[in-house]
């Protein structure tokens, strides 16, 4: 059974384009691979924690030494790891904030990026462990950056999900959508004939 996981990293709980585009694309993924089980994950809800000093203490104390407190974050750390390397699919709706992706997507990867878990250092240089994945990035973006210098975000996940062993990554885009009715509704309609050709 195929098994696909849906990350919303919006800031916004309703009307979120980023979110509204990734789950039709689940829903297309999933007629495509009848039976498909399907994890959902809400990266604002989730609320994860930013790294601070008590993360980060806990991420890189030896686990024999780790407090009740650290042993719950790394918990936290490894069952979002285990959720992730779990799936075959991965969908990700993606808003641009400030030419950047949201908080809540950059602290659910500080989370699942740990060294010798997610990813190793090797004499040949870093590899990625999280292997054998396909990723969907449904983009949803109020002006039209795609192709241009200011698109910081495509590189950016790029080089993150390679850098942990990602590197079949298929990006649905959504441009245009603050420039007005008629640009909004053609953005939309690009990114659905884009899912229904997936």
């Amino acid at each position: 059974m195929t098994t696909i996981l849906q990350l919303n990293s919006a800031a916004r709980s309703q009307g979120a384009q980023s979110t509204m585009l990734a789950s039709e694309l689940v829903a297309k993924l999933s007629q495509a691979h009848g039976g498909a089980k399907v994890i959902v994950r809400d990266l604002l809800a989730d609320n994860l924690p930013h790294l601070d000093d008590t993360v980060l203490g806990a991420f890189f104390t030896p686990a024999e030494k780790r407090t009740p407190e650290q042993v719950a974050i790394d918990a936290r750390s490894q069952a979002l790891i285990d959720e992730l390397q779990s799936a075959d699919v991965i969908v990700i709706g993606v808003p641009l904030y400030n030419f950047g992706i949201s908080t809540q997507l950059k602290a659910y990867f500080d989370w699942i990026a740990r060294n010798g878990v997610t990813f190793r250092y090797t004499e040949a240089g870093p590899e990625g462990l999280v292997k054998g994945k396909k990723v969907y990035i449904a983009a949803a973006r109020g002006g039209k950056y795609s192709g241009t210098p200011t698109d910081t975000q495509t590189p950016f996940l790029k080089i993150f999900l390679g850098f942990i062993g990602i590197t079949d990554i298929e990006f649905v885009y959504a441009e245009g959508l603050a420039l007005g009715p008629d640009s909004a509704a053609a953005a939309l309609n690009d990114a659905r004939e884009a899912i229904a050709a997936i």
